[in-house]
């Protein structure tokens, strides 16, 4: 399938676009751990089946550092031994916090709790706005067909 729209051209696409980065900016300058960042927008991405998506945070965290056997095993957290217990936590809330529909209760007291022990108050006011932006941004991808494969890292800086 071809992409439906490039709302990276198209005027109201880029204002938005802008704006967006921007919300970006308010997480990524957050004291909320770089890694986690990438790897709860990676997963997200995974459930959401953004192509796009999981090309861009999976070449953002290795032109960050990030291993190759850890984001080859962000699908599969839960069975990997390569997650810290707070990095497992965030992954946690990202996946309930995704699969809002599918749960039918949000995010559990349970999960939330794991939060609580390894974040403070700014980490989780970020980690809630990162799972609601990457929800949205794969949304927006999905829709318009946005394909993966051409993502470099860094190309969205002239947005900020």
């Amino acid at each position: 399938m071809e992409p439906r729209i490039d709302l990276f051209t198209n005027e109201i696409g880029r204002k938005f676009a802008k704006r967006f980065a921007n919300a970006g900016l308010v997480i990524d300058q957050s004291p909320l751990p770089k890694a986690t960042q990438e790897l709860v927008s990676l997963r997200a991405s995974q459930i959401n089946g953004c192509g796009w998506c999981i090309d861009m945070h999976t070449k953002e965290a290795a032109a960050a550092g990030e291993s190759a056997v850890r984001l080859n095993l962000v699908a599969a957290w839960r069975e990997s031994t390569v997650f810290t217990e707070a990095e497992q936590a965030a992954l946690a809330l990202a996946e309930e916090g995704t699969r809002l529909a599918d749960a039918g209760r949000g995010v559990s007291d349970e999960t939330w709790a794991r939060v609580r022990e390894h974040y403070d108050d700014d980490q989780i006011a970020a980690l809630v706005a990162l799972v609601a932006l990457i929800n949205a941004a794969n949304r927006l991808a999905v829709i318009v067909h946005q394909k993966g494969g051409s993502y470099e890292p860094g190309m969205f800086a002239a947005f900020n």
